[in-house]
């Protein structure tokens, strides 16, 4: 099995040891990894100071568990002591909390290195020991401890599926599952490798246009029957008076809302030419405009998602698709969104295949932070093209205040 020794000047030491081994003999090894004489060091286990003669497996260490070296000094015992109180705080408890959780964090915080490989290893971890929750620290340990031993004792099972009766039903749907699980798993992690985009969040289709004069962002939804706009933006750009309330209904889609009518033509702006378009009008707060299959067929465009713009009337006018960072955050809230979508939803003529609940409109245009962001973003691309992690990237970033040097030395460190 293999464990985690950290000594007393912060060095980090993974050994391959037998369960059955004695302390003495780890002392040995680790005398060869650190030049520390055997009869100086110390073994704390869960705190505790343990002897030459005991067992790992009598001591309950397992496998991946972390043990601590400290020096005695060999002279009196009060510098022996506060090395042992000095360890101690960087001790565990039993439920895999920490026994000095702000010695701990500074423990980490103090060394660049171990904190980039923590930021590889466990970024979530290393992000919250950056920052100053010590409860929500000791949490995450407690987690970490758990999902520990949730693996141990699923190693521990599938050992005993290897040896279990091959007549036995139960037994043998236990292996089953475990199969199946393992070819889920390995099919993930090959997604990981050879399709890690996959994982991203897909950003829908956003065009910039203009509607009776207003500037908006529209949501580009061929999967959407019918064009949409919301009760409130209608009245805003000044086309509520032209409300037909002849075509009012009820929408069923992502729940359910009421049509309140329909405006039956009214210009927008896409690009420099000005082209009809007739709207449905909902009563839904979490939509403000949505460009529909209807009016995509009437004015002939095209999605070109290798050139990642929307052509419109056959290629005479084409207008980019926006970037994340061009899209009003509000847009992208998806969890705000999908617990107002609960309550409605597009049109069942409205049929829309994905979340028209995204497709919020905004008269404003991008906010005063949008070069903020894309300055940030840029840095962010130039140094993921150096090999590292997006999300890493960021953390580093953030680290050390969008400082671009910083963060590509703390990352290469």
């Amino acid at each position: 099995m293999k464990i985690t020794v950290m000594t007393s000047d912060e060095q980090i030491l993974s050994l391959d040891v037998d369960p059955h081994e004695s302390v003495e003999n780890v002392k040995a090894l680790l005398e060869v990894e650190t030049s520390v004489p055997l009869q100086q060091q110390q073994i704390l286990f869960n705190g505790n100071e343990v002897s030459n003669s005991q067992k790992l497996s009598a001591l309950g260490v397992k496998d991946d568990d972390l043990l601590m070296m400290t020096v005695s000094s060999g002279g009196g015992g009060g510098g022996a002591a506060a090395s042992s109180g000095s360890t101690n705080d960087l001790s565990f408890n039993t439920d895999g909390s920490a026994i000095n959780p702000g010695a701990f964090q500074q423990h980490f915080r103090r060394d660049s290195n171990l904190m980039g490989q923590l930021f590889q290893s466990d970024p979530e971890l290393a992000q919250i020991i950056l920052g100053n929750d010590l409860n929500k620290l000791q949490e995450i340990l407690r987690l970490r401890h758990r999902q520990r031993d949730q693996l141990r004792r699923q190693k521990e099972e599938e050992m005993a599926l290897l040896y279990a009766d091959p007549f036995d039903v139960e037994a043998q749907k236990k292996i089953e599952a475990a199969i199946r699980q393992k070819g889920i798993d390995e099919n993930w992690e090959a997604a990981l490798e050879h399709n890690p985009e996959g994982f991203a969040r897909v950003v829908m289709l956003y065009v910039d246009m203009e509607v009776n004069g207003v500037p908006m962002k529209a949501f580009v939804d061929s999967g959407a029957q019918s064009t949409i706009i919301s009760k409130t933006c209608a009245e805003r750009l000044g086309l509520l008076r032209l409300l037909d309330q002849r075509y009012k209904g009820v929408a069923h889609g992502v729940g359910q809302t009421e049509i309140l009518g329909r405006i039956h033509v009214a210009p927008i702006k896409i690009g420099n030419i000005f082209y009809p378009c007739s709207f449905l009008v909902l009563d839904s707060p979490n939509m403000e405009f949505l460009f529909g299959l209807d009016m995509l067929r009437k004015h002939q465009c095209i999605i070109d998602l290798k050139e990642n713009v929307l052509r419109v009337g056959g290629g005479e006018v084409s207008v980019p698709f926006l970037q994340e960072k061009d899209i009003p955050s509000r847009y992208l809230d998806e969890e705000k969104y999908a617990k107002e979508a609960s309550g409605s939803g597009s049109p069942r003529p409205v049929a829309s295949g994905s979340n028209p609940s995204q497709a919020g409109v905004s008269s404003g245009g991008a906010s005063g932070d949008n070069s903020k962001d894309a300055v940030f973003e840029s840095k962010v691309a130039k140094l993921v093209e150096l090999g590292f992690e997006r999300q890493a990237v960021i953390q580093a970033l953030q680290l050390f205040n969008g400082n671009e040097e910083q963060a590509a030395g703390f990352l290469f460190g």
